[in-house]
């Protein structure tokens, strides 16, 4: 069939609850305990029937109940106290005289995948959730932030197993009218519309809108009636294998993204990559200020990285996408006119710096040349990310690889569970999740009565295990299970017994099987009759990843043995839902990747601020959040080269820990039913959660430390029709031609030593710098720890000064750096140009003595 007009009927709302429809349109309501309260005192059993979707809730709640309810003085009075918040927390105009930010400033956010709420299927794992932790976090904030992705028809895959515990995948299609998207508009009122260049003629999209808070989310679609099935298809699948398609995607999702927010006026002073997929952004970017701002290609390049932010999720190299630029080609064709260059030029900016990389376009290295402000998701994934990149600056220390890190962090209302808060709010005051950094306020932890947070946490457990029979149940019904096996699925896990919680992706780096790598332990662990313990398996594996299929497999098959049904479950379709009822009633949260492949890690965040204890590799951000006091560690950080060795060491750690110090924690109850040692673990490890790793800090650190500089940079540089940006570019293109001329001598002291503590060693060397002038560069000795012949560790640098001017461009420069420990030392002397973190950067732009 062939135009079919769609059109869509809304139930009838009485007045007095007009605010239900309002407040189900805008996913503010998805961390407001307050207001699921509200829908779900309508009709509980409905509310969880609907999947906590409240468009689907009160499209099947009955007329007769909504009519009792608009005269229920009682429920309007509940209506009220969440419309006022709703009125202060997401209408009420940004005013924030104290706020960084001007006016007209805007941070765009990109990301391929937002995971907001189950009901919203636009994610796939931790990125997203993540993604969608960061804008509710600068809803609340208030900050002028603004998401960009895609609609996807199907989204990622719903997970379920066949009999024999092999992964299979279904691709269910969303249906729009059950999710509070709108059409997007563009400037003169008309639904927004796209069209990116494509190799088989233009892709068209249209933009929907969903509202986070404060935030608007745009979302870009390809699946409209006059596109062709191939165009259709872009946005059908969220990371479809197929290479054509995926390279379709992240161009619709960054050239498109920038022309959706251009074609509502909106021209951001910040533009933030959240992974590689999105930074085809940043050349349509570049683009817009040609055009918006009469400059020319050069001029826009000195203006686009300084105001944009790239963040790298993943130190596994496979995760990085790599086109061959013959692809790639046909997307970029047409800014050849636009900004006035060549395509090989264009093509340069995502050509990898590795060797054999002829014909190869990295969506990373574009990220990396797009971006001033590159930041991994730890403080180790950090120092990961500068080693793995550091060939894009050859000859730079990898301590000054210009990539940071902001460690992630949770969206803690969303992930806090009712019963937590509700206690919270006694002990802290109501208003203590707006801050929960603040440790004057999460200090009071401290002195909530242990028997109260026990008692609290038994009752989340109790909803886990109840919840995870639910889920069994069904799993087992979709097989045709017998009836005696049936029966044993009913009653799975015990209230009472210590629970161990291990959900994640399946990938092999993860190492899941650490647990089984000695059966006959684990078995007796499982099944002690004093200390039993009881495990909670959840995760996919990507429809391409045979061994993490494969590690799902065993571990459904070890769960079947009769003597551990009850002790061991792996749970389908590990979702935001799953996820938030695990992260509630975990009594450990167990996180054994191989180091240093996780790069951050948040689940176990998620565990910790509801009273979860983390028992871990340090690796990720476990490395920043460990201490004995609230959690155990598997290992002390060590990195080996041979995996199989290390798995079989690892795997013995995990067991001793477990059994040494986890278990004999949790059952010392003495007199009391609750481990008085068990419960002071628990409360440091939820103040430590909330007040470092909360996603309000994370975003405050990205406010901090990037945005708020980018969107100065932004309107300086645009400044005087854009003069700043034009002079950099002219002092770049100086720089460039006359660069290659530099020559520095080997340094030389003055002073031969031995020295001592506290000395000081004057050091001078001989520079030739043809005509660049002294104020246009720097000069510095470079110094520290000798690690080998021809290099140091922990480097430092010291600034040198003209000491003498020899003529004809050669110079004298000299400093003197003071010995401050002790130890064998060596030093070097190098010129950089001056200038701001990005001219400093420059690949070309650096020369050893």
């Amino acid at each position: 069939m062939k135009h079919i007009q769609p059109f869509q009927v809304f139930p009838i709302i009485p007045e007095p609850l007009s605010f239900l429809d309002t407040l189900s349109r805008n996913l503010w309501w998805s961390w407001q305990n307050d207001a699921k309260e509200l829908y779900k005192r309508i009709d509980p059993k409905l509310w969880e029937k609907s999947e906590q979707n409240p468009i689907v809730f009160l499209t099947n709640t009955p007329k007769e109940r909504l009519e009792e309810l608009a005269v229920d003085g009682s429920f309007l009075a509940h209506q009220k106290r969440i419309r006022d918040n709703f009125v202060i927390s997401v209408l009420q105009k940004l005013d924030k005289p104290d706020s960084p930010f001007q006016h007209n400033d805007n941070i765009a956010y990109f990301s391929m995948e937002f995971g907001i709420h189950e009901c919203i299927p636009l994610f796939a794992g931790g990125l997203g959730v993540l993604a969608g932790d960061h804008l509710k976090a600068a809803s609340d904030l208030m900050l002028p932030m603004t998401g960009v992705g895609l609609l996807y028809k199907h989204g990622y895959f719903r997970q379920f197993l066949s009999q024999d515990g092999m992964q299979q995948e279904e691709y269910p299609e969303t249906d729009l009218y059950k999710i509070p998207v709108e059409k997007a508009l563009d400037l003169s009122g008309k639904s927004l519309y796209v069209t990116v260049n494509g190799p088989n003629g233009n892709i068209r999209a249209r933009v929907w809108k969903l509202s986070i808070g404060r935030i608007p989310l745009y979302l870009l679609d390809t699946n409209l009636p006059d596109n062709p099935p191939e165009i259709r298809d872009i946005t059908a699948n969220l990371y479809p294998a197929n290479q054509n398609k995926r390279l379709a995607q992240e161009v619709l999702l960054g050239i498109g993204g920038m022309r959706a927010l251009a074609g509502m006026g909106i021209f951001p002073s910040v533009v933030h990559l959240n992974e590689g997929h999105s930074t085809f952004a940043g050349i349509e970017r570049i683009a817009q200020i040609i055009s918006k701002h009469n400059v020319d290609y050069k001029t826009a390049l000195e203006i686009v990285p300084r105001s944009t932010v790239f963040t790298t999720h993943t130190p596994v190299i496979a995760g990085h996408d790599v086109f061959p630029a013959e692809i790639v080609k046909p997307y970029l064709e047409s800014y050849k006119e636009e900004l006035e260059t060549s395509e090989k030029e264009i093509l340069s900016l995502g050509k990898p710096a590795w060797k054999d990389s002829e014909g190869q376009f990295s969506m990373f290295i574009l990220g990396l040349r797009m971006a001033q402000y590159c930041n991994g998701v730890s403080e180790l994934h950090g120092s990961v990310a500068r080693k793995m990149w550091s060939h894009v600056w050859p000859g730079k220390p990898v301590d000054e690889i210009p990539i940071s890190h902001i460690t992630n962090g949770v969206h803690v209302p969303s992930w806090i569970s009712y019963e937590i808060s509700l206690l919270l709010d006694r002990y802290l005051g109501t208003g203590w999740n707006k801050h929960p950094w603040d440790p004057a306020i999460m200090n009071r932890i401290d002195g909530i009565y242990d028997e109260e947070l026990w008692h609290v946490h038994e009752m989340n457990r109790t909803r886990l295990i109840r919840k995870c029979r639910e889920l069994m149940i069904k799993q087992y019904e979709k097989r045709n299970t017998p009836k005696m096996i049936m029966n044993d699925v009913e009653s799975v896990l015990d209230q009472d017994a210590l629970t161990i919680v291990f959900a994640r992706r399946f990938a092999t780096y993860k190492r899941s099987h650490l647990l089984f790598m000695d059966p006959e332990r684990l078995e007796s662990i499982l099944t002690s009759k004093t200390h039993p313990v009881q495990i909670i398996f959840a995760g996919k594996a990507h429809p391409k990843d045979q061994e993490g299929k494969d590690l799902i497999k065993f571990v459904i098959r070890f769960a079947q043995k009769p003597e551990l049904r009850h002790h061991l479950i792996f749970l389908e379709n590990y979702d935001i839902n799953t996820a938030r009822i695990l992260v509630q009633g975990a009594d450990v949260w167990l996180n054994t990747p191989r180091r240093p492949f996780e790069a951050c890690g948040t689940s176990g965040m998620k565990a910790a601020i509801n009273g979860g204890l983390n028992v871990g590799i340090l690796d990720g951000w476990w490395c920043e959040g460990y201490s004995e006091e609230r959690g155990w560690r598997i290992g002390k950080g060590e990195e080996y080269f041979d995996s199989e060795y290390q798995d079989n060491v690892e795997s013995q750690a995990l067991y001793n820990v477990l059994t040494d110090e986890v278990i004999p924690c949790f059952y010392d109850k003495k007199s009391n039913n609750y481990s008085q040692v068990w419960l002071s673990k628990m409360k440091e490890s939820m103040k430590m959660a909330m007040q470092n790793f909360c996603s309000h800090v994370m975003v405050s650190n990205y406010t901090k430390h990037c945005y708020v500089s980018s969107a100065e940079n932004n309107r300086n540089l645009l400044l005087n029709s854009a003069a700043e940006a034009r002079a950099h570019s002219l002092q770049r293109e100086r720089l460039r031609s006359l660069w290659k001329l530099i020559r520095i001598e080997p340094p030389k002291r003055k002073d031969q030593g031995p020295f001592r503590v506290g000395d000081t060693v004057n050091v001078s060397t001989e520079v030739f710098l043809g005509e660049i002038i002294p104020e246009e560069v720097d000069v510095q000795v470079y110094y520290g720890r000798i690690h080998s012949v021809d290099s140091v560790t922990d480097g430092k640098s010291e600034g040198m000064i003209v000491e003498e001017n020899l003529g004809n461009g050669c110079y004298i420069y000299s400093c003197a750096i003071t010995c401050s420990d002790t130890g064998r030392f060596g030093l070097t002397a190098r010129v950089i140009p001056k200038g701001d973190d990005w001219i400093k950067n420059t690949q070309d732009f650096l020369t050893w003595a």
